[in-house]
């Protein structure tokens, strides 16, 4: 009887853990999705750009000679609101995003996406994440550019 109980609420427990880490997973891509790519690539909603992004991100750039260059958070969001005071309507050709891998560890996780536009990957990137008490954000993200 012992055994069976143990064996029962080991399974209980497993069950409440991939449960919860796939919830974790599905909120963590509505992030990116509204934060990230209809933020910052399509232009819908800056307003999800500042609750999807950790106001501590900054974006790392390698850049031509070999030099780490950091971009914080605040330039991409003015960048994003000039671009989009340039084109109201955003971009006629839209960005997708094809989620390769989430890798999460307790509060902390990784997403790599590869970014698509008219079918043409144009990104992978690295997106890295931490769990707040207001849910996920993203803190930093390194890309390759094809």
């Amino acid at each position: 009887m012992a055994k069976t109980l143990s064996l029962l609420t080991l399974l209980i427990l497993a069950s409440f853990n991939f449960v919860h880490a796939q919830n974790d997973e599905t909120t963590i891509k509505a992030v990116i999705q509204s934060a990230y790519i209809d933020g910052i690539h399509n232009l819908k909603n800056t307003e999800q750009i500042e609750k999807g992004f950790h106001p501590g991100f900054e974006l790392l750039i390698k850049n031509k000679d070999g030099q780490l260059v950091k971009y914080p958070i605040y330039s991409w969001i003015e960048s994003t609101k000039k671009r989009l005071a340039e084109n109201p309507e955003g971009p006629k050709t839209k960005t997708t995003v094809e989620f390769v891998d989430i890798d999460i560890t307790g509060e902390t996780a990784m997403a790599k996406i590869d970014l698509f536009r008219e079918e043409q990957r144009i990104f992978t990137d690295y997106l890295f994440m931490y769990k707040f008490p207001e849910g996920w954000r993203i803190v930093s993200k390194v890309y390759h550019r094809y």
